[in-house]
């Protein structure tokens, strides 16, 4: 019989509750020789790299420390980082992952194709929620002793039938675009990566991001956090999109212009949703805060019991293929670290 895989678990037992199935934990522990973090506190990198000795995985997951030289030197035989939470940036310095990942070709991996269930469904929720106006007329009826407010089009063009634009086919823009599917929409999406190929895969229209405005009757944004995408989203697209048209923002605040968009909303033109601002959270004092055109949530798109639980099978199938030397779903494609949110 050979040798259990040391698996070094730096996760705390309540990150363990929120992402595994009852019994997928213990499942992990019967394949692998897991050592655990049973002091109900995150550790720091020293103290991940005092245990990382003779360790074959390291699972880490949110409040985890960063991946320094002094971990990496300490594990000469590992050959994955699997991470049970979202991005990997934090976690995975620049120059680890240049001197240390690429080198050794150790797998990265990251759970946040279990997380854009959450927020995917989040998305549409709120495209659906935004454009029929529920908020207003919820607001509308307990607030006044009025019925129905003048805000409602009894001929708005809504999901079923619209033209969406999806701005980046990331694993959320992906999951969006399959749950789209039954609503009859022309799917837009603008993504400089993608091919024309994979566009014609997935039934939508690759197109540039101004016609992607310009075509939309509503906008999903889930384009990741770079230098590239700072403000992305400003003034000019949004003048493109049509009068009564919404956009949704779960993906970061910083890829839209909150001037423009301000400047935009407080027309009246548009009607917005945003689960992520910049900053984060908005002043009290805000303008977003005052327009009823404007829903805003307190980032909790990604939450949810589907998603969170998926986390953990996600995380014990990486660990099994990585040993057994087969293609990691989810591994994250340190080559191109710098286009990774």
């Amino acid at each position: 019989m050979s040798e259990k895989k040391r698996v070094l678990y730096v996760c705390t037992a309540s990150h363990t509750e929120r992402v595994f199935q009852p019994g997928k934990y213990e499942e992990m522990c019967e394949l692998f020789d897991v050592t655990e973090n049973n002091g109900g506190a995150n550790w720091s990198s020293e103290e991940v790299a005092e245990r990382a000795g003779g360790m074959d995985a390291i699972v880490t997951g949110w409040g985890a420390p960063p991946m320094t030289a002094e971990v990496l030197d300490a594990a000469p035989d590992l050959q994955i980082i699997a991470h049970s939470a979202g991005s990997v940036h934090g976690l995975v310095p620049d120059e680890i992952a240049r001197d240390y990942v690429l080198p050794r070709d150790i797998t990265v991996f990251s759970a946040n194709g279990a997380i854009a269930a959450n927020v995917a469904e989040s998305a549409v929720g709120m495209l659906l929620m935004t454009m029929r106006h529920w908020v207003h007329f919820s607001n509308y009826i307990h607030e006044t002793p009025h019925w129905r407010s003048s805000f409602y089009d009894f001929n708005g063009k809504f999901l079923l039938g619209s033209t969406v634009g999806v701005v980046s086919a990331s694993k959320v823009g992906r999951w969006v675009i399959r749950l789209l599917q039954p609503w009859r929409c022309e799917i837009l999406v603008f993504d400089p990566y993608l091919s024309d190929e994979d566009a014609a895969e997935m039934g939508v229209e690759r197109v540039e991001l101004n016609e992607l405005f310009e075509r939309s009757d509503h906008v999903t944004v889930h384009a990741p956090s770079l230098p590239t995408t700072d403000n992305m989203i400003g003034d000019e697209q949004l003048s493109l999109l049509r009068d009564g048209g919404t956009i949704v923002n779960t993906s970061r605040g910083s890829v839209i212009d909150h001037a423009a968009l301000l400047a935009h909303a407080k027309s009246r033109r548009i009607h917005v949703c945003l689960d992520v601002t910049t900053p984060e959270p908005l002043e009290p004092t805000s303008p977003f805060r005052q327009l009823d055109n404007v829903i805003i949530t307190p980032h909790v798109s990604g939450s949810g019991y589907y998603g969170y639980h998926l986390i953990g099978d996600m995380t014990v199938q990486a660990l099994v293929d990585c040993f057994a030397g087969n293609p990691v779903d989810g591994a994250v494609p340190i080559e191109r670290f710098e286009t990774i949110a």
